[in-house]
């Protein structure tokens, strides 16, 4: 009997703002690796994170929602979703079940037209709607475009999430394991910090707001002292004055708030005590200015 083919490789998650590409991802790792919220653009950066399945190991890359830019971070975070989409073994493109196919998916298909990959169409969020309307969205999907596979698929509940992954493994290329057993992800600890931060910010602000928020992350270190506990000093980066009465809150109620949520899930990621003190600033027009982006890590 021949021996069982190993492969391994990556995969590249692409859709329109809130397709649930970031809530696919986490599903797919089996921990949190990406942030999530109803705002559009939540993801900035392509976010690595390790699928080990029996077949192989799935490198899958989470990437910012393809749009048409108005400022130049958006305009960076589309060169992202590009560079990325041209170096990875298979492509999947997700596209939610409660949203009719519109402009911006047909606009995807065309930035995927001519991509060496194979593309894997995904309907996700499945769970938000009934079976006629699956099905029915199937059939849209399958008339956008010629694609190595349709699948459905619920990242909340746990539907076809597997079946997915071992699709996906099956359109790699035979090859070594690239990352160790226990690995879930690349990305530096302070960076996944600065995204709970983030994450927490997010959370009840409308309009422009989310778009003008960033977080860096100043210090980490052991407390002096109390070693059992990691001191944590990171800023909230605006754009306009007039944004941190939001962001901070009637007497500090709204920063306390951020702080609280983000620290709950940071002690989770790390798992030991942490104090966090956050700081706000403004970065006036931070995402049109090109020293800004660099130096805030875009």
């Amino acid at each position: 009997m021949p021996e069982p083919v190993f492969r391994s490789g990556f995969c590249c998650f692409v859709g329109r703002p809130n397709a649930g590409k970031s809530t696919l991802t986490n599903a797919l790792v089996g921990t949190k690796i990406a942030i999530t919220s109803d705002k559009p653009q939540t993801t900035r950066r392509a976010i690595r994170g390790v699928v080990a399945r029996p077949a192989g190991q799935l490198i899958l890359v989470d990437t910012p929602g393809l749009h048409r830019p108005r400022t130049l971070l958006g305009e960076r975070l589309n060169d992202v979703v590009r560079s990325t989409l041209a170096e990875v073994d298979v492509i999947g493109f997700c596209l939610p079940a409660d949203q009719k196919i519109g402009p911006g998916d047909r606009f995807i298909v065309s930035e995927l037209t001519g991509l060496r990959a194979p593309v894997v169409a995904i309907v996700t969020k499945t769970d938000t709607v009934g079976r006629d309307a699956v099905a029915a969205q199937l059939m849209a999907v399958s008339e956008l475009g010629a694609f190595a596979d349709i699948v459905p698929v619920s990242a909340v509940a746990g539907d076809q999430v597997e079946l997915l992954a071992d699709l996906l493994v099956a359109r790699l290329p035979e090859g070594p394991q690239l990352y160790p057993d226990d690995a879930t992800t690349d990305e530096p600890e302070d960076v996944r910090v600065a995204e709970l931060i983030r994450e927490a910010a997010l959370a009840g602000v409308r309009d422009e707001l989310p778009h003008s928020i960033a977080v860096t992350v100043e210090e980490m270190h052991d407390h002096e002292g109390r070693p059992e506990l990691l001191d944590i000093y990171a800023t909230i980066h605006l754009e306009r004055t007039s944004q941190k009465g939001i962001v901070i809150g009637a007497k500090g109620a709204r920063l306390k708030t951020i702080g609280t949520q983000a620290r709950q899930q940071i002690e989770a990621l790390l798992g030991r005590r942490v104090h966090l003190d956050l700081h706000v600033a403004v970065e006036s027009e931070w995402q049109r200015d090109p020293k800004k982006l660099d130096r805030l890590g875009f």
